[in-house]
């Protein structure tokens, strides 16, 4: 889901851009201008997603750090229990009994059991890598028929049918994880093309 939205909100990002060609009296000289401006945008939010990658999930596992330090700490059982439930997933719950979060309470307090930290910066940044390029790289598709066509209106058609073709296969994708692949394709695009829609009237 993480990785879909990266490319979804690259791909609105530099859609923004194009499609402001389409509704302008455009030459050379401005698509020009358009694209590096696409290229740049996305650039600075690649790197702005990246930072704010990194800084969510260590933020995460610090609170799960703090979660578990809580526990341990809680001298009474029932109140240690209590806080257990707290944080497991409103889903899985219901089919658990007080022996069961008892279970969970004496595995936590063992002194051998390790507390996750805010370290693997290593593999953060490599994530964070990760999500730069998603975001970043997207964009070449959709810009690259206004490098190959002279005809501006031909490049304008061939980049939305890319742009969309994107969206599908980002949603496609996604969706076969869990068995509705068509079905979250078809979404991908609605969403993109209506968030698109919202950016450009808002003025984006």
């Amino acid at each position: 889901m993480d990785r879909a939205s990266e490319v979804l909100f690259g791909l609105i990002m530099v859609l923004t851009f194009t499609l402001s060609i389409g509704v302008t009296e455009t030459g050379q000289d401005d698509v020009r201008a358009v694209l590096f401006g696409a290229l740049g945008c996305n650039l600075a939010w690649g790197i702005i997603d990246a930072v704010m990658y990194v800084m969510g999930v260590r933020g995460e596992r610090s609170l799960g750090a703090f979660a578990i330090d809580a526990i341990r700490s809680e001298q009474d059982p029932v109140a240690a229990r209590a806080l257990i439930a707290d944080h497991l997933p409103p889903a899985i719950l219901p089919a658990l009994q007080d022996a069961d979060l008892e279970r969970i309470r004496v595995h936590l307090a063992l002194p051998s059991e390790s507390i996750p930290r805010p370290g693997r910066l290593r593999e953060d940044a490599l994530a964070a890598v990760g999500v730069f390029l998603l975001v970043f790289l997207c964009v070449f598709p959709v810009v690259l028929p206004f490098v190959f066509f002279e005809d501006v209106a031909l490049a304008i058609r061939t980049s939305n049918v890319i742009a969309v073709l994107l969206l599908f296969f980002t949603g496609f994708t996604f969706g076969l994880s869990i068995g509705k692949p068509w079905r979250t394709g078809t979404l991908m695009v609605a969403i993109g093309v209506a968030m698109v829609a919202v950016a450009m009237a808002l003025g984006g």
